[in-house]
This record gives structure tokens, sequence and C-alpha cells, in this order.
């Protein structure tokens, strides 16, 4: 077994925002021929999250929808110095990594099941760890 690295850059545009980077992370099992093993995908920020869900451009509204609702309100006092509290706070109660296996080459994800950023201070530029786990 080896340990390979790589990093992810994205870009966010929206205050919340949710990108679908399941591809990126499979490309990465690929360039490293990783057969069998297993992966670990991390965030770097404390306002982002990893999810793993579907990828329906409905459902992914609704998440934005819940984030907003649940965690927004107008009193807290991390704002007086950021004005992101609601990020930090959201993102304390989601994942900041997801921990996938590998067999045969690709990540074994569900049928609808994609790895997500949670943006929820942006815009912004992130950073996300992949570590491949695993033997070519």
């Amino acid at each position: 077994m080896e340990l390979f690295t790589k990093q992810i850059e994205l870009k966010t545009g929206e205050r919340i925002e949710l990108k679908d980077i399941t591809s990126q992370v499979q490309s990465i099992i690929k360039d490293f021929k990783i057969t069998e093993g297993v992966t670990f995908v991390y965030t770097l920020h404390t306002t982002a999250t990893l999810i793993i869900n579907e990828a329906e451009s409905g459902l992914l509204n609704d998440i934005k929808k819940w984030v907003q609702a649940t965690f927004s309100r107008p009193d807290y006092d991390h704002d007086k110095i950021d004005n992101n509290a609601a990020a930090h706070i959201a993102a304390s109660f989601a994942k900041n990594a997801v921990i996938i296996a590998v067999e045969s080459g690709r990540l074994v994800l569900g049928t609808w099941q994609r790895i997500l950023h949670l943006e929820l201070d942006g815009p912004r530029t992130r950073r996300v760890i992949v570590q491949v786990l695993g033997k070519s």
C-alpha cells in the first residue's frame, strides 16, 4: 500500500453553494492508477464542508435553503468580526471530510451518491485535499 496526495482548488461564486467534485476525485484515483484502497477527501476550511448525497438540482437548492433557514440569525457575536458566524456554526454540524472505498479503480458510491463540496461563506477559493491509500 502506498499513500498518494493531491489538492483540488475550487472557486465558488455564491455565499452558499454546492459543487459536485466526484469526477475530480475519481480522476485523481485514475491518475495514481489505484485499483484497491481507500480515499480520504478533506476540506481545509472552517466555513466549508463535504457531504455525500444526490446532486439533483432541486435537492441542492433545498439544502441551500435549509442551511440558510437553520443557521441564519441577527445576533451572533462572531458577526461583529467577520459576519460569517452562521457559516462557522453550520460547518460545525457537518463533516469536513469523507472517506470512500476504492474497488477496481473506482470510487465505491451508491447509484445516486456524489461527493459534494458545500460552500458556506463564499465566494472563495477553496482547497480540498485528496489522499488515497491503496495499491496499483
